[in-house]
């Protein structure tokens, strides 16, 4: 039996343990069965975490301590000031993520797409604190999560199929000089694109509109969040980047309908053409143009100018992004599929025995 505890965080529009909706349709795992629960019977203690569906990876970072913590989400006087929202949150003090959260603990925090960005930013607080927050904040009233310095560890990051440097589906819209809206594209794809985009749009509540996870998405927001993340030297590293693209020549990518589900046709194809300047100054090329539906898989890879290498599973060092190879799939089947049922028990007992025997 494992004594790390792996707890797994989903990405935007998601949902976890706490959502009733996990009871139908188990986001870990979707259409092929329960992961969690099969992977407690290997021996891996296995918790699905549920943080905002649509929040800022702060908003985010907040949510999954409170829940591992057994806490009231507090998301920082200063924050909340700053961004226009409410302070607190759901009350988690009697129904804990996990048991005996504290020194001694050793956490596995795995993150699809956006919960990526999500785990980072809490390893970074967890850690080394927030200072913005501590300088606005009277002591007795900070959240603990605030002060950094925690006794528990953090034995390994995963990040899946997660924008760790932005995505263009997100900066193409910015564009004035493309227009998404003209690149060709199966008839049939507009309405399950349009569905989608639905079904990945917030309802805006007030706040900033700087405190969704459509903001830090984007390629500008991703760069400037990585000078602020640490890559810590005792931490394991892993990434797994998707790819659901071939290339059809002078650079274009378009989508493998075998392996990229119907809702992902329209946005594969925008984003395997794209190529333009955010206004931040970066050069999106060709190389941007491989993709799994919704995330480049460049940017899956690594945080640009991290220490980073191919996984050699003889040679696993920690504070180095290990690169896994490319999982042939769409964003989504690498957790169940969207649509298509996907068996991905064998994909995460073969990587949680890795992290495991490290």
């Amino acid at each position: 039996m494992s004594s790390l505890k792996f707890v797994f965080v989903h990405g935007l529009s998601g949902w976890g343990s706490y959502d009733e909706k996990n009871k139908k349709k188990p986001y870990w795992g979707m259409k092929s069965g329960d992961l969690i629960a099969f992977l407690r019977e290997k021996g891996f203690d296995s918790y699905a975490a549920s943080v905002s569906p649509f929040g800022s990876a702060w908003d985010r970072a907040c949510e999954l301590y409170a829940q591992l913590s057994g806490r009231r989400v507090d998301y920082g006087k200063q924050h909340s000031l700053k961004y226009r929202h409410e302070r607190f949150g759901r009350d988690f003090s009697g129904c804990p993520l996990i048991d005996h959260f504290g020194e001694g603990t050793e956490l596995v925090l795995i993150g699809h797409s956006f919960g990526g960005a999500t785990i980072r930013l809490f390893s970074e607080i967890l850690l080394h604190g927030a200072k913005e927050e501590i300088e606005n904040t009277e002591p007795e009233d900070l959240s603990p999560f605030f002060l950094g310095g925690s006794k528990v560890r953090i034995r390994s990051i995963v990040t899946l199929a997660s924008p760790l440097n932005g995505t263009t589906a997100y900066d193409m819209a910015d564009d004035e000089g493309f227009d998404p809206d003209k690149v060709k594209a199966p008839w049939w794809s507009d309405l399950l694109a349009k569905l989608m985009a639905k079904k990945l749009s917030a309802s805006m509540d007030g706040r900033d509109e700087r405190d969704y996870a459509s903001y830090d998405m984007h390629v500008d927001q991703a760069a400037e969040m990585n000078r602020h993340l640490t890559t810590f030297p005792d931490i394991y590293y892993f990434s797994v980047p998707c790819s659901s693209t071939k290339d059809a020549g002078n650079g274009i990518h378009r989508p493998q309908r075998k392996i990229t589900d119907p809702f992902f046709i329209r946005r594969s194809i925008q984003i395997g053409c794209y190529s333009g300047t955010t206004k931040g100054g970066t050069l999106i090329d060709d190389s941007w143009h491989e993709n799994d539906g919704l995330v480049n898989t460049i940017s899956a890879r690594a945080p640009f100018g991290e220490p980073q290498q191919k996984l050699d599973e003889k040679s696993i060092r920690p504070g180095v992004w290990n690169i896994c190879p490319v999982y042939q799939g769409d964003h989504m089947m690498i957790h169940g599929g969207l649509t298509r049922k996907t068996d991905v028990k064998d994909f995460y007992l073969k990587m949680l025995t890795m992290i495991n025997g490290l």
